[in-house]
């Protein structure tokens, strides 16, 4: 048993003279512009992290091009006022909505994109002390980072421990329902440990320093161990009954995020440790930042073969457009800056080199998803759960059942397995 995230429905169709004719016009799949609002998920903030992430790594490439930094401040930018956009538009969710908001976290697939959130505001927020300073000043970014690292890690800790909890209690776990969205509550963790080691040289000196680093080190462990535990079952899961839905396949990439991040927040530990840490612990986080880092990103880049294999595979038979194309942007960014660490650190050419392929992945990735999403974004074909008839009133019952055969998978924006 599986369910999908929400994507399309088929376009809205009005009879005519005894015909069926496509609306035409923004928003023209949905019954009245309000019900953009009816079924706003959480997953909709990978978009932020997808784009947020192209910034970030533009900013930390091991080379330098013309026009390369106005880009990386533009594309931050953008994934600023799109955080602060959608924060808006999915307030407005939970005020009209509010019992199909409560009701995502008993979706066992929409449950776990509650930590798309978390990791939104905490890409932004490294954003805006790599490349948003030079609009706003040192002293206004580093306390933006400050307000956004501090909401995106109080949430994700609550994720990180709340939906496995959900999944071992409440939810109805199938043993072919893994997916690499059960990787997405338990990654903001380490998303915190790499972003909150960007903010220790702005701590107080001493204890206040300490305290940061080695809790940054304490969610890099708790992200680490539970994604190892995850990567195992969804490689089980894929062994024992083969390939995911098609709807599924990209979130196959998801499992570079944990695998790049980390090899990026060991990086990033290193690079503040002499400040923190006495001998001969700082040089400790040096020699681990490389010998961790090079396996793990060996690792990463062998599952981007396996990932990308099966996504062709699946594109030759029909890759539907959905939400769940954003995976093929955030962790691929992860191994970007992790590519980019490594090459810093070490002088290698060769993960110089790696750095600019992976770079150019995530840009062509990123400019195709999110074209595609603003034009099916723009038709409202993105705002209705599949099974949902374009045009169901926005007073439809909040919750319904799910329980469908892998075979052929549908999209619930919630479940009514049981109460939250």
């Amino acid at each position: 048993m599986i369910t999908e995230l929400p994507v399309s429905s088929g376009p809205q169709m009005h009879e005519i003279a005894g015909r069926p004719r496509r609306r035409l016009g923004i928003l023209a799949d949905l019954e009245r512009p309000g019900d953009v609002f009816r079924d706003l998920g959480p997953n909709w903030f990978a978009s932020v992290m997808g784009t947020g992430i192209v910034a970030n790594a533009a900013a930390t490439l091991p080379f330098r091009l013309p026009g390369l930094h106005v880009f990386a401040l533009a594309v931050w930018a953008l994934a600023a006022a799109w955080l602060v956009a959608l924060s808006a538009v999915w307030a407005v969710h939970w005020t009209r909505h509010n019992g199909r908001a409560k009701a995502h976290a008993n979706n066992p697939v929409m449950a776990q994109f509650w930590g798309a959130p978390a990791m939104a505001l905490m890409t932004v927020g490294s954003g805006t002390l790599l490349l948003g300073r030079d609009w706003i000043g040192l002293t206004a970014a580093v306390d933006a980072d400050w307000v956004l690292w501090g909401l995106g890690t109080a949430l994700g800790l609550v994720t990180a421990c709340w939906i496995p909890y959900l999944m071992m209690t409440r939810h109805e776990i199938a043993p072919d329902a893994a997916f690499g969205g059960w990787l997405m509550p338990v990654v903001p963790p380490m998303v915190s440990a790499a972003s909150g080691a960007l903010l220790v040289p702005y701590a107080a000196a001493g204890q206040a320093r300490l305290t940061l680093l080695l809790g940054c080190y304490a969610m890099f462990g708790i992200s680490l161990f539970a994604s190892v535990i995850i990567i195992t079952l969804l490689w089980g899961r894929m062994v024992t009954h083969k390939t995911l839905p098609a709807l599924m396949v990209p979130t196959s990439w998801i499992v570079l995020g944990p695998l790049g991040q980390s090899v990026t927040a060991a990086g990033n530990f290193a690079k503040v440790a002499g400040v923190t840490l006495h001998q001969p612990y700082a040089s400790g986080a040096d020699v681990f930042a490389l010998l961790y880092g090079v396996p793990t990103l060996g690792f990463a880049l062998a599952w981007l073969v396996i990932a990308a294999a099966l996504t062709l595979r699946a594109a030759r038979a029909g890759l539907p457009f959905g939400l769940t194309w954003w995976s093929f942007t955030f962790p691929v960014g992860t191994c970007v800056t992790a590519a980019s660490g490594l090459a810093d650190r070490t002088g290698a050419d060769l993960l110089r080199y790696a750095a600019a392929v992976l770079f150019l992945l995530l840009l062509s990735a990123w400019l195709t998803v999110a074209a595609r999403t603003l034009r099916d974004g723009a038709r409202g074909r993105l705002f209705l759960p599949t099974g949902t008839p374009a045009g169901t009133p926005a007073n439809a019952p909040a919750s319904v059942p799910v329980s469908t055969p892998v075979s052929t998978p549908v999209s619930t924006p919630v479940s009514a397995a049981r109460p939250a």
